[in-house]
């Protein structure tokens, strides 16, 4: 009865956290027109940034990239949801919705560029610390985001990197085809595959990484995830896996994942340890 009564506890205290975020603004990624053209004028980036209240704020943001095999974005469950979590961490959220590729890989890149760019810009304004951006991504957008952290430079380069069940590879023989095929293009070449296969893109600099992922997730396949932690090991970057027995592919944020409580948990234990 008295592990019971501890559970309620926990779960009480999580569930009084669901309040609404303490500030939200939608803002045009590109107000000057943007670059690296996919096709199509009516997709727009846009970023949306949630601030938590001015006293409890941390100084620390997370840039959110929801997934959707770079062919639409789930914003809700891989985006928005995300904010009263972080806000009532004190933490900044910043969801962006970035542009599809339709084969050229610079128009997602260039946008996650971007929006890390612009938190720092407003750092001051928004109460950010520019030394504490990290990036967050989900299945595509977990590639997009740990491409952010292997690739990027200076303004853009994240400090550190959150990715659920995340595409990392894009050799054939382990990748999401969706993902290789709009991000590369159906025809890509070998070099290309190489260059954006990301746990062959680690280095010792690479930010340290939260990698979450599920035993059974038949769409992603779990080895994107652990061949990304082992790379980050063998590097010497802190990281941490967690395979949780079941789940499939795509739960983020919604609360039927039987392991949601766990997940929020270790990711909250995380995020306090540095």
């Amino acid at each position: 009865m008295k592990t019971l009564r501890c559970l309620f506890a926990v779960v009480a205290a999580l569930m009084g956290l669901s309040v609404m975020a303490q500030s939200q603004a939608t803002y045009n990624l590109w107000p000057n027109g943007a670059p690296n053209d996919n096709g199509d004028a009516a997709d727009t980036a846009k970023i949306s940034v949630y601030l938590p209240a001015e006293k409890k704020a941390t100084g620390r943001c997370i840039v959110i990239c929801p997934g959707g095999g770079y062919a639409h974005l789930a914003m809700e469950h891989e985006g928005r949801q995300w904010a009263v979590f972080f806000n009532n961490m004190g933490i900044a959220a910043v969801v962006l919705k970035y542009r599809m590729p339709h084969g050229n890989r610079e128009v997602p890149v260039s946008d996650a560029e971007e929006a890390m760019k612009t938190v720092r810009r407003n750092a001051a304004t928004w109460h950010i610390n520019p030394d504490n951006v990290g990036i967050m991504g989900f299945s595509a957008g977990g590639h997009l985001a740990s491409t952010i952290a292997t690739h990027a430079t200076k303004e853009a380069l994240p400090n550190f990197q959150i990715l659920f069940y995340p595409v990392i590879t894009m050799m054939p023989d382990l990748t999401h085809k969706g993902s290789h095929d709009n991000f590369l293009g159906s025809n890509a070449k070998k070099k290309d595959e190489k260059e954006y296969s990301n746990d062959m893109q680690v280095t010792r600099i690479t930010p340290r990484a939260f990698i979450a992922l599920s035993d059974d997730d038949r769409t992603v396949l779990p080895v994107n995830g652990v061949n990304y932690y082992m790379e980050l090991y063998r590097h010497d970057v802190p990281a941490t896996l967690h395979v949780y027995p079941e789940g499939g592919h795509g739960w983020g944020y919604r609360e039927s994942f039987a392991y949601h409580l766990e997940m929020i948990l270790d990711l909250k234990a995380w995020l306090h340890s540095f």
